[in-house]
């Protein structure tokens, strides 16, 4: 993840970079609002921690600026303060940024928010990823594996229904998308759809997010506010990450699946909404009530109707179509032919347990499309993490239970045959690479990656 520090005190840049920087992050940094505008204008910046107030703008107007002007730019502001007002904190929000911190800034605290923010983007990749696999088509699946018909056949049994729905699954999986399915598949389709990540607004404002506020609620609130709730009436409320929710508010979310009613901050009157609610979680929620994380009420009332999105490794019947489909969707060609996936690199990718699910499959299609030479993926385009430990059988010989055994194999193999080329060459690579039936740029890489292994000295 790329960071951007913004803050036009040389001191704080350089604590603040040298902080992320420490924990495996990219940073940069800028002096002020023009600084940062230039960089962010290149859309490689994933976060920008941004401060309000500087000599040469305001850092709100920033924010609106790449989050609210059709700018393009995916950027998420975390915005810097040393002000705290609820005032201050709407704005920020309402301008488009994801969270806000008060100064003095407390080194855990912020590294925590950095960590949200990319589990956030995470889940906004995989949701746009598996968007990818089923567009254009309202039935989401048509996989062939047990696992994901019965799938189909859960949201075609209960979308027709009111009930409220409990979707469980590893991150990946496509609960997002079994949400929108179950939407779209209801009579309540012409109607919102609103997703929340429940873990990614702010506690303090988390009340008026779900149930609105009359005008001068609070210090800011200089107009009243529809909540969630009454957004989403006649539609759907998509509540993600249902475990991040605190206690407190549990409380008032069981109550409004029950009584139908909600109380906007600041008033003493109650409105009702018709909104379906489908929660979504990659925790396990029984053992969160068992830790008292989680009201046991409030998952009874959520689990009237309980789908488990299955994760990849049991789906193996499926993984050969997303693969197909995924090469297809990346538009990589060799001579005007679409690319290729050779029979060891397909055992490979069919046998690994896919930890990410759809999400880390297409990012590894996705780098091997890139990689790969000749029109054909092998073995040497996918990344060390799946080669590693596939437990497939691949042409150079039988399984190899130790970690890294085939990977090593695999290597040697590679080796001996860029050798044997170059010696057969004479040392002319160019030669060599068009005996191996790859690009010269393949072969350089490859000679890079083999350096311990291949002796380049050929007169």
């Amino acid at each position: 993840m790329h960071v951007l520090v913004v803050d036009d005190e040389a001191a704080n840049r350089q604590i603040l970079s040298t902080l992320i920087a420490r924990t495996g992050y990219s940073v940069d940094v800028a002096a002020g609002v023009k600084d940062a505008s230039d960089k962010l204008s290149k859309g490689d910046v994933d976060v920008a921690l941004c401060d309000i107030r500087m000599p040469d703008g305001d850092g709100i107007e920033l924010v609106h600026k790449f989050r609210t002007s059709g700018s393009g730019i995916d950027t998420q502001f975390i915005m810097v303060t040393a002000f705290a007002s609820m005032e201050t904190a709407v704005e920020a929000l309402r301008a488009g940024a994801t969270d806000y911190i008060v100064k003095p800034i407390n080194e855990e605290d912020i590294l925590h928010r950095l960590a949200q923010v990319e589990v956030m983007r995470g889940l906004r990749e995989e949701n746009k990823a598996l968007r990818r696999l089923v567009a254009g088509d309202r039935s989401l699946y048509k996989f062939t594996s047990p696992a994901m018909q019965e799938v189909d056949r859960l949201i075609s049994k209960v979308a027709g229904t009111n009930s409220t729905i409990l979707i469980t699954g590893e991150s990946g999986t496509g609960k997002g998308i079994a949400a929108r399915a179950l939407h779209e598949q209801s009579p309540r389709a012409a109607f919102p759809f609103i997703p929340v990540n429940c873990g990614a607004i702010p506690e303090n404002l988390l009340e008026s997010e779900f149930f609105g506020h009359t005008k001068g609620a609070f210090t800011g609130a200089d107009k009243a506010r529809k909540g969630l709730f009454s957004q989403a009436d006649r539609g759907t409320l998509f509540l993600d990450e249902i475990g991040e929710m605190p206690m407190h508010l549990q409380t008032k979310l069981l109550h409004v699946i029950e009584d139908k009613q909600v109380r906007p901050l600041g008033s003493e009157q109650t409105r009702s909404v018709d909104t379906r609610i489908i929660a979504a979680t990659n925790r396990n929620p029984e053992e969160m009530v068992k830790e008292g994380k989680f009201r046991e009420d409030l998952y009874f009332r959520l689990s009237m109707f309980h789908i488990r999105m299955p994760p990849l490794r049991e789906r193996g019947s499926d993984i050969n179509g997303l693969i197909q489909h995924l090469l297809h969707s990346a538009g990589g060609t060799w001579a005007g032919e679409a690319m290729k996936l050779d029979a060891d690199a397909h055992d490979i990718l069919q046998s690994y347990h896919w930890p990410g699910n759809i999400r880390q499959l297409e990012n590894v299609v996705n780098r091997a499309n890139i990689l790969a030479d000749g029109g054909c993926i092998t073995l040497a385009d996918l990344p060390p993490e799946v080669t590693r430990h596939s437990t497939s059988p691949s042409s150079i010989g039988t399984v190899v239970a130790q970690e890294g055994g085939l990977r090593d194999q695999m290597r040697q193999v590679e080796a001996s045959l860029i050798a044997k080329a170059l010696s057969d060459a004479g040392g002319d690579r160019k030669d060599a690479a068009q005996r191996l039936g790859i690009g010269l740029s393949s072969l350089y890489r490859k000679l890079e990656e083999l350096s311990d292994l291949v002796n380049t000295d050929h007169g």
